[in-house]
């Protein structure tokens, strides 16, 4: 069973929930951007939450299906259609052999997320089949999709779907994303003191939590570039090479924050000022560039109690699903 790429988006990978236990080899994580997004379409079509799945970025691609098989579209809302029928998403939609599924635009936010029943069958590099462009590790070579490229879908032994006649229409059963899907500008984002904070001076301090930046147009699968006001140091430091992570927020000379994301190096030696809190890394992912970007601090314990509460509410969304598709 494969899918054939006719026409690739701007920017599309195959990601699982990343490459884990690597960091002491120099290898990064990687995985999806938007990791709620991934373990909910892949929920949506009966796979575990760790079944790769294709990202896609502002222009989706269009995809030829050979065989027929259960899709899920989640993440930003994208133009997506199969003929002259719309396709929702947050939801499961059945697609017959030689339907060809077209992704256009981004209506809002930046990055979706499509599955299908069994999961993408990439190269696993690692432990994964997630894409990093940056270390040119996993399916394809490590790279994006291309057109003419070919992708094979696996064997499904997870939750069996019940298929209804209504699955190819828009009024079927669906998930409300309003709780999982948030790209609103004017939403901060919650981080947590870093262990430079306070080699911050005192208004570069108040900056960080009082200003509004910007997510530049170099931004990547690496890191969000932000601008807006400089941010200064109290008096140069001298540091090596230490850990980051996915949501470390580090402060090169030139005054402008960098946000690593999930192709992060495994070692900055930059200033690390803040850390974004893991409930909202999800809706960084979103934000597209030229989008304003707030920050607001947010204590260590309380960041925990909400990325766990959110953990808890997944898993019954999970559960829900798995028994919603057999009824």
């Amino acid at each position: 069973m494969s899918v054939v790429v006719i026409k690739a988006g701007l920017l599309d990978t195959l990601q699982d929930r990343g490459r884990d236990g690597c960091a002491a080899f120099g290898v990064g994580t990687s995985g999806a951007m938007d990791e709620v997004s991934l373990r909910l379409a892949n929920a949506l079509v009966g796979n575990g939450d760790d079944a790769a799945a294709l990202e896609f970025t502002a222009i989706g691609p269009t995809l030829r299906f050979e065989r027929d098989a259960t899709i899920a579209l989640a993440g930003a809302p994208f133009e997506a259609r199969i003929g002259d029928a719309r396709i929702a998403a947050w939801r499961p939609v059945r697609v017959d052999a030689g339907d060809v599924l077209a992704i256009g635009r981004a209506l809002d936010g930046f990055r979706g997320c499509l599955a299908v029943t069994g999961g993408f069958a990439g190269e696993r590099v690692l432990g994964s089949a997630s894409t990093d462009i940056n270390a040119a590790l996993g399916p394809f070579g490590g790279r994006a999709l291309r057109t003419g490229d070919v992708l094979a879908i696996g064997a499904n032994d997870s939750v069996a779907i019940r298929h209804h006649d209504d699955m190819r229409l828009p009024a079927h059963w669906s998930l409300d994303p309003r709780p999982w899907f948030d790209a609103d500008p004017a939403r901060p984002i919650r981080v947590i003191r870093g262990a430079h904070f306070d080699a911050l001076d005192a208004a570069s301090q108040r900056a960080l939590f009082e200003s509004a930046f910007r997510v530049s147009s170099d931004s990547n699968r690496v890191g969000l570039r932000v601008d807006g006001v400089a941010l200064t140091l109290r008096t140069p430091l001298e540091l090596v090479s230490e850990a980051v992570a996915f949501g470390t927020v580090q402060l090169p000379p030139g005054g402008q924050p960098i946000v690593l994301m999930a192709e992060h190096p495994t070692t900055g030696g930059y200033p690390r000022i803040a850390q974004i809190a893991a409930i909202d890394l999800p809706r960084l992912a979103q934000r597209r560039p030229g989008a304003t970007l707030r920050f607001v601090e947010i204590g260590l314990d309380d960041a925990q109690t909400r990325y766990l509460r959110r953990e808890r509410e997944l898993a019954r969304l999970v559960e829900a699903i798995a028994q919603r598709l057999q009824s």
